[in-house]
């Protein structure tokens, strides 16, 4: 479990498809201690650490490279990262489960006052899935605990304030690039509960 809160970000310093996913490796950010088999969440999927020193390497499966942007990253491109969280730990975000829905395209970049605006429409066959996104409610967009501010028929915006466009990989972003969307999960069981809602 995590809490959308990224405590560094990393650049991928290698990327290469197999016939049975991808591996991934990122330089360690200074002062962490990672294990083998540690979860980190990686842009908002949650990665196993299958190799650890001064390098971090993953390894992404067929699923995981078709529900999320993993499988378009490339040397030198920068993500952020989030270790799992502690029972003692405080919950500054949400509940994030690095369970990436689908992906979402950025539809607009843009500035209100100080802080950034983002307009990202959701990949979705199903769009009655838009309505697991609520004003006010939470959304992880590349690991990053965000609230939504509108939402409209085929999209939503988020507002980010200086400190997290420049210390996320969102600052690197341009129109038409896609990021790895978690809804929240509270709204997803809301969802499977009562389907009728969602009619």
């Amino acid at each position: 479990m995590f809490t959308g809160i990224i405590a560094a970000s990393s650049k991928i310093t290698s990327a290469k498809k197999t016939p049975g996913g991808m591996l991934i490796s990122l330089n360690t950010p200074i002062g962490w201690k990672v294990k083998v088999g540690d979860s980190i969440i990686v842009n908002g999927v949650c990665s196993t650490a299958k190799k650890v020193g001064k390098q971090i390497e993953f390894f992404y499966m067929p699923e995981t490279l078709a529900k999320s942007a993993a499988g378009s990253l490339k040397i030198g491109d920068l993500v952020n990262l989030e270790q799992s969280m502690r029972p003692s730990d405080r919950l500054d975000g949400h509940i994030v489960q690095g369970h990436v829905d689908t992906t979402g395209k950025i539809a607009k970049i843009g500035k209100r006052g100080d802080s950034y605006v983002l307009e990202v429409a959701p990949v979705l066959k199903d769009k009655s899935l838009m309505k697991l996104l609520a004003p006010k409610g939470s959304i992880a967009i590349d690991g990053i605990s965000l609230t939504v501010v509108d939402v409209f028929k085929n999209s939503f915006t988020v507002n980010l304030i200086p400190y997290t466009w420049e210390v996320t990989d969102l600052h690197t972003k341009k129109v038409g690039n896609l990021v790895n969307l978690e809804f929240d999960v509270l709204a997803k069981y809301l969802k499977r509960l009562i389907p009728q809602i969602h009619r």
